[in-house]
């Protein structure tokens, strides 16, 4: 199908400026590594009774932010046609011309490359293997395959984001444990209701795009459903680590008011939307993940007294 002579031009952009670090930087999407490599930190920490090695901790976490900024170069290389026809993404770097596909793939490999030796050197081959699992898992079967194949793909490709505390579980252990699939489990139930809002937000973009997302292939009204339920079920799974003694109250009462007013967006969101709802919920997941880990955190190390009396409660 011909394209648009508005979106050839936009493609085929010369590079019209010198690029600077921070379109690097972009290709990698810092925030989202950021968030990542917090996951991965609890999932070293919850794995030991002690403090963990500090050179362990440093490599671990460099070589896994660098593959998973590997794997966001590759996701901003094959998206940069979707990019150019979205509001949300125009303005990153392959779109507006600041850097070439051959330039973010050279770079991808590279950081990809030094990821991975890294954690083969310093860490263990298990981890580096997993790493790079989680990466194919994420720039190849999701953005290449599934994003436009299926309107479950963030369902199914969302397995491949929620690899990090596992892979700082087995960083520090060496081998993977039941409690390192939990933590999984959260982030793998917690990413459709988190982007399924995003996405309830900017369907016309998606439509525009041609991407199937459920809002654009289901409808919004079904997507809202999907995602309250999404969220109840989220709910559930998080109380598992106090279930299992994992926590303690400390993680059992600051996650229940974290998933009450989860729930409660979703609610709205299905039954009393107003304009920002479905923008809200989305910035608001970000925080409910984010704080989550830090209560495990804080449970493991601070509270540890507390976490025993909670067990036998």
């Amino acid at each position: 199908m011909a394209q648009p002579l508005a979106l050839e031009k936009t493609q085929t952009k010369p590079l019209h400026k010198r690029a600077s670090w921070r379109d690097y930087l972009t290709l990698t999407k810092p925030r989202v590594v950021a968030l990542l490599l917090l996951t991965a930190l609890v999932g070293m920490c919850l794995a030991s009774d002690t403090w963990v090695n500090g050179w362990l901790m440093l490599a671990a976490l460099t070589g896994i932010g660098l593959m998973a900024g590997s794997a966001a170069a590759v996701n901003h290389l094959v998206d940069r046609h979707i990019d150019a026809k979205m509001a949300r993404t125009l303005r990153r770097p392959l779109p507006q011309g600041s850097l070439s596909p051959a330039r973010v793939m050279a770079f991808a490999a590279l950081i990809g490359s030094a990821g991975f030796a890294m954690l083969m050197a310093w860490v263990n081959a298990l981890t580096a293997w997993l790493t790079l699992a989680s990466l194919v898992g994420y720039a190849v079967v999701y953005t290449m395959y599934l994003k436009r194949a299926t309107p479950q793909n963030i369902v199914i490709g969302g397995l491949a984001g929620a690899a990090p505390p596992l892979l700082g579980w087995t960083a520090v252990t060496d081998n993977i444990h039941a409690h390192a699939i939990l933590l999984v489990m959260i982030i793998f139930t917690w990413t459709p209701p988190h982007f399924w809002a995003l996405a309830v937000h900017r369907a016309k973009d998606y439509a525009k795009a041609d991407v199937p997302m459920l809002p654009v292939t289901h409808g919004i009204a079904f997507t809202k459903t999907c995602i309250l339920l999404y969220t109840l079920l989220l709910a559930i799974v998080c109380l598992l680590p106090y279930l299992v003694g994992m926590s303690g109250v400390v993680y059992l009462l600051g996650v229940t008011l974290l998933n009450c007013v989860f729930l409660g967006y979703a609610w709205k969101l299905k039954f009393a939307p107003q304009r920002k709802t479905a923008f809200n919920m989305f910035a608001f997941s970000i925080w409910h993940l984010m704080l989550l880990f830090v209560l495990l955190l804080i449970d493991h190390y601070l509270f540890s007294d507390w976490s025993a009396l909670g067990s036998v409660l």
